[in-house]
């Protein structure tokens, strides 16, 4: 009977353990299975997460890269605003002193002067500091008139027709119709263009 009793225990105990173990081998595959998820769930956080950490650094780089952009395009347009006054503000000086001088105002008239005679009667105004010059170096031309207006400052003005059309070379005149001329070049200039 202890015999008996010997095998019974022997397979109970062997009952018991296999059962053990097939408990535990349960146990430590769904551990395996738990640990393999998390170890996916993270690593799919984790590629999200670089994904969203780059698509992020790329925006901001596309910003950066904007914003330089528009920095240097701005800087363009202030120094070709600055350089275009700068010149505008010479040109402008630098015409008002060449036609403040009788001489260069005189040959610049009889110019203007020969180009429209044919048409008929020209007059010819200028201020009184100018008049001399003026006579002088058109009174060759026929049917030219030249008078005084103060109001002109420096340059002159020429009328046609009885007074309907008129042309004026005056300082302001002058320097905005070249200034006009020269900005389309000197943004070309500047913008390095040409």
């Amino acid at each position: 009977m202890t015999e008996d009793l010997q095998s019974l225990l022997e397979k109970i105990n062997r009952e018991g353990v296999e059962k053990a173990r097939a408990e535990a081998s349960a146990i430590t595959e769904a551990a395996r299975r738990e640990a393999a998820k998390l170890v996916s769930d993270a690593k799919a956080e984790a590629e999200a997460l670089k994904a969203a950490a780059e698509k992020s650094a790329n925006e901001s780089a596309e910003r950066a890269a904007e914003t330089i952009r528009q920095a240097a395009r701005d800087t363009v347009l202030e120094v070709e605003d600055a350089v275009t006054k700068l010149l505008t503000r010479l040109l402008a000086e630098n015409v008002e002193k060449a036609l403040g001088d009788g001489e260069t105002l005189a040959k610049l008239a009889k110019g203007a002067v020969e180009e429209f005679v044919s048409t008929g009667d020209v007059e010819v105004s200028a201020s009184a500091k100018l008049v001399s010059s003026l006579k002088a170096a058109l009174a060759a031309q026929k049917n030219v008139t030249v008078t005084m207006d103060e109001a002109l400052g420096k340059g002159f003005t020429v009328k046609l027709d009885g007074g309907r059309v008129e042309h004026a070379f005056t300082a302001d005149v002058v320097a905005n119709e070249l200034s006009r001329r020269l900005r389309p070049e000197l943004a070309a200039l500047v913008k390095g263009t040409k």
